[in-house]
């Protein structure tokens, strides 16, 4: 077997087996262990589909298996359901990432304007917004365009928040709206205050410090090619090579 090519381990498949689908009709699905090692080797290695190697079987499989999953939403149901079961973090952090958005990934402006592109001073980019433990597992994700505002999207993100005792982000964060947010959802802001604030709010620079535990989650998702750089047009298949990204990066 090829050293470069990447497999799914054995404690890898059998964890992520339970949460396959098993409502298939008509043919057997063929071998979810092959099809699924390649479809994440294809995230990893930034590949064309057409020239993903044969060990993996049919190319067609593969794109037709991770494109019709990430339409039903299969992809993210994985990854949410691993990632719950880890139970509620005591803190979450929240910030977010922008990545290029590839000219195949870039349609007229009527596809960015509804699949989460958007034009800022990097061009055409992607904003990835998330939640993250303190052990940097990422918890949910949000895609927008990369001129959206981290409190704009904070509104939406923050509905997938767990139940958590405090929640720390930078000072993107730091609006009325998004310290309500966080507070109606029984966890505490540690947010630094903006130097414009007439009254600055309570902030800890020593919890703070473990903020970092997102930045980090981000890097190594960015080691996927396909993260780092979205080739994908629609923003629901983007969406799920980063929720399969995530789920073997942090919860296999």
């Amino acid at each position: 077997m090829n050293d470069r090519l990447f497999w799914l381990t054995d404690e890898q498949f059998a964890r992520l087996q339970p949460y396959l689908p098993t409502d298939t009709r008509g043919k057997a699905r063929v071998d979810d262990r092959r099809v699924i090692s390649g479809i994440i080797h294809v995230l990893k290695s930034g590949c064309r589909w057409v020239d993903t190697p044969p060990a993996y079987g049919p190319r067609k499989t593969l794109y037709n298996r991770f494109v019709r999953w990430a339409d039903k939403g299969i992809w993210q149901n994985i990854f949410h359901a691993l990632a719950a079961a880890g139970g509620p973090p005591a803190e979450v952090m929240v910030d977010s990432s922008a990545v290029k958005a590839h000219r195949y990934a870039a349609g007229g402006k009527k596809g960015e304007r509804t699949q989460a592109i958007g034009r800022s001073r990097g061009g055409r980019t992607t904003k990835i917004h998330a939640l993250t433990d303190p052990f940097c597992r990422p918890i949910a994700f949000l895609l927008t365009g990369g001129q959206v505002a981290d409190c704009t999207a904070a509104d939406t993100l923050l509905d997938a928040m767990p139940q958590a005792s405090i929640l720390h982000g930078d000072k993107g964060y730091d609006s009325n709206d998004v310290r309500r947010k966080i507070e109606s959802k029984g966890a505490a802001p540690n947010i630094p205050p903006k130097v414009n604030r007439r009254w600055k709010n309570g902030f800890s620079s020593v919890l703070y410090r473990s903020r970092n535990a997102i930045e980090r989650m981000f890097c190594r998702l960015k080691d996927f090619r396909r993260i780092a750089t979205r080739y994908d047009r629609l923003a629901t298949n983007f969406m799920a090579a980063l929720c399969i990204a995530a789920t073997v990066s942090y919860w296999l």
